[in-house]
């Protein structure tokens, strides 16, 4: 399909500039509604989190808006709902992300609010406990739940004990409950700064007055102690089948996760994945792998496969919900699919078809501020230049069959892969090669 680029945001139409403290800022201007919105992220996640403290870096973002040294929680929200504005902070693998939302004239009041926040804030005990307490219910209610447990479980299996990827932002229940307050303190006084900040503005305001907020906000800032994000190391990954089984009491079904270490984002090979990954379990009805392993056999509730890009070697893997009495017959099904997208080139109709899709929803995904500010943000972290939108149709119609099956063939592979599964007691299963005892949750 033909898509017309020049009305994509571009170096024409996004500004960036760099403040003398290093942070990034991108401003488009964008004056066809009244909102604007403020997106950023800085380099504070749980790739810094200690051994013993996982769950650190996630607690201490979350706690952020749980009161400043000049606001109280009350007082925070109370602002922002009076002017019908919102605003969130969370932490991620690698950056702590925030986001705000609000009327063109309500944005200074929000750069209020995210400075004070990032810069100021009080780790207030009450709030800090109550945040504890509601993070670790949640940890207690996913601990029983098949999906999330299979994908934790996975990422043990795939990845180095050490590696970031191989453990979850949010922490475990006995992490998370030992965490102090003078430890996210402490992580907040190291951790946040203007190193690696970027700051992005799109919506209803001229882009030398977005700039000015920023100065503003944050050109003073500094932390000459601020370390350095640490890379996710590439060249993970698995010679051998890896298996663990984590039984669930009192569950009927259970969810599966099989896949290996893919290509970080910044991967020249990253697009071509993308293609051979939804052929393979997104496009249409999930893929090959829906309707074969779904649609055809009958052998899942749910199965589809998801690539990850990130700063490091994000997971590709297959997920699917089955009856336990399938669960050999799915997973021979799901590896046969494997075993065809990396031993023969992906047809040119249907590579066509995922092309198609790939292009024709670009335009739908920038259809608002927060999908564009969301694009900019993606476009500076991965370093892809202010032209990617515009490029980006000629990138995806210029791969080929032969490319996706390249993309395909250096990480997936039939026979070495990471699989969890969780559910009830499987007394017949006989996945071969498994490295982990079955345990208990």
């Amino acid at each position: 399909m033909t898509l017309p680029v020049e009305s994509l945001p571009g170096p024409d139409d996004i500004i960036r500039r760099e403040l003398s403290n290093g942070i990034v800022v991108l401003v488009r201007e964008n004056f066809n509604a009244r909102s604007v919105v403020l997106a950023g992220s800085l380099d504070a996640g749980a790739a810094f989190d200690p051994p013993d403290a996982h769950g650190l870096a996630a607690i201490t973002a979350s706690a952020l808006l749980r009161g400043t040294e000049t606001r109280d929680f009350a007082a925070i929200h109370e602002l922002l709902e009076s002017n019908g504005a919102s605003l969130s902070i969370s932490g991620g693998l690698h950056t702590v992300g925030f986001s705000g939302k609000g009327l063109a004239e309500d944005l200074p009041m929000l750069f209020d609010l995210v400075g004070d926040a990032l810069r100021h804030p009080a780790f207030p005990t009450g709030q800090v406990e109550r945040l504890r307490g509601e993070i670790i219910t949640g940890l207690k209610i996913r601990e029983k739940d098949t999906r999330y447990m299979a994908a934790r479980t996975f990422r043990e299996l795939a990845y180095p004990a050490g590696h970031p990827y191989s453990r979850q932002p949010e922490g475990r229940l006995a992490t998370v409950a030992a965490i102090t307050r003078d430890q996210m303190s402490a992580f907040h006084r190291t951790h946040y700064g203007p190193r690696g900040m970027l700051v992005v503005i799109v919506g209803a305001v001229n882009a030398e007055r977005a700039l000015s907020l920023v100065e503003e906000t944050f050109g003073a800032w500094e932390n000459p102690d601020q370390p350095a994000m640490p890379l996710a190391p590439d060249g993970v990954g698995l010679d051998a089948a890896r298996t663990q089984t984590i039984t669930l009491p009192d569950k009927s079904q259970i969810d599966l996760v099989l896949g290996v270490p893919g290509p970080p984002r910044r991967a020249d090979e990253w697009q071509a994945a993308t293609l051979a990954n939804a052929v393979l379990g997104v496009f249409g009805m999930y893929g090959r792998i829906g309707a074969e392993v779904r649609e055809k056999r009958g052998l899942a509730y749910y199965s589809y496969s998801r690539l990850d890009g990130g700063m490091g070697p994000g997971p590709w893997r297959v997920i699917a919900g089955v009856n336990p009495a399938n669960v050999e017959r799915a997973l021979e099904a799901i590896r046969g699919e494997i075993r065809r997208i990396v031993s023969e080139p992906v047809q040119e109709s249907e590579l066509a078809d995922v092309k198609a899709n790939f292009i024709g929803r670009l335009p739908l995904q920038l259809e608002t501020n927060e999908g564009v500010a969301g694009s900019i943000l993606s476009m500076e972290r991965y370093e892809l230049g202010l032209d990617y939108l515009r490029r980006y149709p000629d990138l995806i119609v210029s791969i080929t069959p032969e490319a996706a099956l390249d993309a395909a063939q250096r990480y997936l592979d039939p026979d070495v892969y990471a699989l969890a599964l969780a559910g009830p007691e499987l007394p017949d299963f006989s996945e071969s090669a498994p490295t982990e005892a079955q345990s208990e949750a």
